[in-house]
């Protein structure tokens, strides 16, 4: 799925709390994406601050430095920004982040899976919401600290604390780069962008509590007071509180599933001193994130291979995107149908997945095919109950319905969808004819023999530990793991 928070930064400043007897909790406010912090409440002329605006900029990138262990390799630029600068720097980094082809692939793959409408206008919705809430940002092209001139100096010290911890591990670990080797795994990538903007949040925590002599090491889990005092502010805000679940919950993701596994990570190591490690062994998937024991014991997830298309799918299908859901975005696919609950519940037996989403030249429609491996085949059978479930809540206008033991199918407008889960293997495969179901089935050695896995036979691929060396593959590119 698309990385919704390369760019925009959801930064949490609000209300402090009490956690424990003396530590302070971070102050959390509305969330914004990648390296941006939201705007305060109230504009502000801030054109005599700017002395103490740089001041303080120095002051706090000093005191991150001996905090983090990370050194100031090279002079921050720092620097004012209008409203209109922000927006054009949004614009210019969407666009030279991914090209017009590869967002269109993304909004479409996500209108496949139903986690946003159809025609939603995706990139244009985010650009007005980063608008409205950007206070201020770290850009690793021109490493270069900004602040909205409407934003007293004074107010910014925690936001600045969280942004400059950017600044100090993009010096040391290039992070922008860093992130971006993760393609075209989207769920590796989010697991790295997890790390950056969860590692510059808990710095921020540590910041906020130094003066208590206590860290992020010493405190509960804090993702929970910072998760409500988030969904407040975006209930509260008219753009936030229109958005997609699906883009909600990405926008948030980062921040408070990649806080909590860096305090899991700082915890079992000596602290700000071993940061590098992570970026020297990074995250390979939301599941490591979700689950810090299992990064910490080296568990990966499988990889899946999907069959080679040319010659399999009808010649009116373009392959606009091929890649791997993780275990976030099957969480957020169960959600979406069925509810937080049972979506809690089922997706931690994610083991390892991959989908591929067309264009029918001649119909519009956007054939999906998802092939997902669970922990066991009890956790494949509860899967198919509940996915058969939420099937049916996104065609609702389904017919021609059969259902047997390990096999939902049924007809819609725009085609067939299939569901079926053999031992610990599903394989949907939806607005399809029969005919190229079966197809892709066999391609996949699926078809009258069930206990064959659902891609092209690799036996090491199954493992739930790192093989000592890459299993060699077959048919299309996998996963990345």
């Amino acid at each position: 799925m698309k990385r919704l928070a390369g760019l925009l930064v959801l930064l949490m400043l609000g209300e402090p709390a009490a956690v424990g007897q003396s530590a302070r909790a971070p102050q959390p406010s509305v969330p914004t994406l990648s390296g941006a912090a939201p705007a305060s409440s109230g504009p502000g002329a801030v054109g005599s601050a700017n002395p103490e605006f740089l001041k303080a900029a120095d002051e706090v990138l000093a005191q991150m430095s001996q905090m983090l262990d990370l050194p100031i390799k090279q002079p921050l630029k720092k620097s004012l920004r209008s409203k209109q600068e922000i927006r054009a720097y949004l614009i210019r980094e969407e666009k030279d982040d991914k090209d017009d082809a590869q967002r269109y692939a993304d909004a479409k793959s996500l209108e496949a899976f139903g986690l946003i409408p159809k025609n939603f206008p995706l990139d244009s919705f985010l650009i007005n919401l980063l608008t409205d809430q950007v206070a201020g940002l770290y850009d690793p092209k021109g490493k270069e600290f900004y602040i909205a001139d409407w934003i007293p100096p004074n107010e910014q010290r925690e936001v600045m604390a969280h942004e400059l911890t950017h600044a100090l591990e993009d010096q040391s670990f290039d992070v922008d780069r860093w992130i971006k080797a993760a393609r075209p795994n989207d769920d590796a990538e989010t697991a790295r962008d997890a790390v950056s903007e969860g590692s510059a949040l808990a710095a921020m925590v540590d910041y906020v509590l130094r003066e208590d002599h206590t860290s992020v090491r010493e405190l509960p889990d804090v993702t929970e007071l910072i998760r409500s005092g988030a969904v407040e502010q975006m209930s509260q805000d008219p753009l936030l509180s229109k958005a997609p679940l699906f883009i909600r919950d990405s926008l948030l993701f980062p921040y408070l599933a990649g806080t909590a596994f860096s305090q899991e990570f700082l915890k079992a190591h000596a602290g700000w001193q071993d940061l590098r490690l992570v970026f020297e062994d990074p995250p390979v998937s939301t599941q490591q994130i979700l689950h810090p024991d299992l990064y910490l014991k080296g568990v990966v997830p499988v990889r899946v291979v999907l069959p080679v298309w040319k010659g399999l799918i009808p010649a009116d299908w373009k392959l606009l995107e091929e890649n791997v859901m993780g275990e976030f975005g099957l969480e957020e696919l169960l959600k979406q149908f069925l509810g937080p609950a049972q979506a809690h519940a089922l997706s931690p037996a994610w083991a390892g997945d991959r989908y591929a989403v067309f264009e029918d030249a001649k119909t519009g429609s956007t054939p999906l095919v998802f092939c997902l491996v669970l922990d066991k085949p009890e956790d494949a059978a509860r899967f198919f109950a509940a996915y058969s479930e939420a099937l049916e809540k996104q065609y609702p206008e389904h017919q021609t319905f059969s259902q047997s033991s390990g096999l939902l199918e049924f007809d819609t407008p725009e085609g067939g969808v299939f569901l079926r889960c053999v031992e610990s293997q599903c394989l949907a495969v939806e607005r399809a004819t029969r005919g190229t179901y079966q197809a892709i089935n066999r391609a996949m050695a699926w078809p009258e023999a069930p206990k064959i896995p659902c891609v092209p036979p690799q036996p090491q691929a199954f493992e739930r530990m790192a093989p000592a060396a890459p299993p060699a593959e077959t048919g299309a590119a996998s996963a990345g793991h």
